[in-house]
């Protein structure tokens, strides 16, 4: 008798294999990571290791043209994911905002409220850099189920965590929960989130 999978959640994946473009947002994260003060503040005042762009910058491809030739690649990625996905919409970016991390930091689970897609792309990932953690969205309702041997295939695991490097890519329906785990890196993991509506 066959099995069928159903309820599929899908993580999309690619490489920007570009180190010039890559190379111009570090330089630009480092450099709003000094001169954005009123994110320091917001990312002290919230426990953040490190520096977020989160909540206090809104418009960075219209600042620096590496983010802007960035917006374009995840507005094609983004569609790509779409018509994977089998959605009847073009996913619009709504917001993009970057990450310095220091070494040890981490981000707990959360989702992405009022979006449809959301991502991030690894500028900076240095060996030992956290791993970002995906989470079975039926987890909540597995009351009783047993636990799954090590050896279970992805698709059955409770959690599954990618491994950052520069140059890497995810996207995910907004709903999906994830979290940053804290990692053994010595330098800061750079990155930059986004979403889509």
């Amino acid at each position: 008798m066959p099995v069928r999978t159903l309820f599929a959640t899908r993580l999309y994946q690619a490489t920007i294999d570009d180190a010039a473009l890559l190379g111009e947002l570090a330089h630009s994260i480092r450099v709003l990571a000094a001169d954005d003060a009123a994110g320091r503040r917001w990312s002290r005042d919230k426990g953040y290791k490190g520096y977020t762009s989160y909540a206090s910058l809104n418009d960075l491809p219209r600042r620096d043209p590496a983010f802007d030739d960035l917006r374009k690649l995840l507005n094609r990625h983004a569609a790509a994911f779409a018509r994977e996905l089998a959605w009847d919409v073009k996913p619009k970016l709504d917001s993009l905002w970057v990450n310095l991390l220091k070494p040890g930091g981490h981000h707990a689970g959360h989702i992405h409220p009022h979006s449809i897609l959301s991502g991030t792309f690894y500028v900076e990932a240095p060996n030992g850099s956290g791993a970002i953690r995906f989470e079975d969205p039926r987890l909540p309702q597995m009351m009783a189920a047993p636990l799954r041997h090590d050896e279970a295939p992805e698709d059955l695991r409770p959690f599954v965590a990618v491994e950052p490097k520069a140059g890497l890519l995810l996207l995910w329906e907004s709903w999906l929960r994830h979290e940053v785990l804290p990692g053994t890196a010595k330098a800061d993991r750079l990155s930059i989130s986004f979403n889509f509506a």
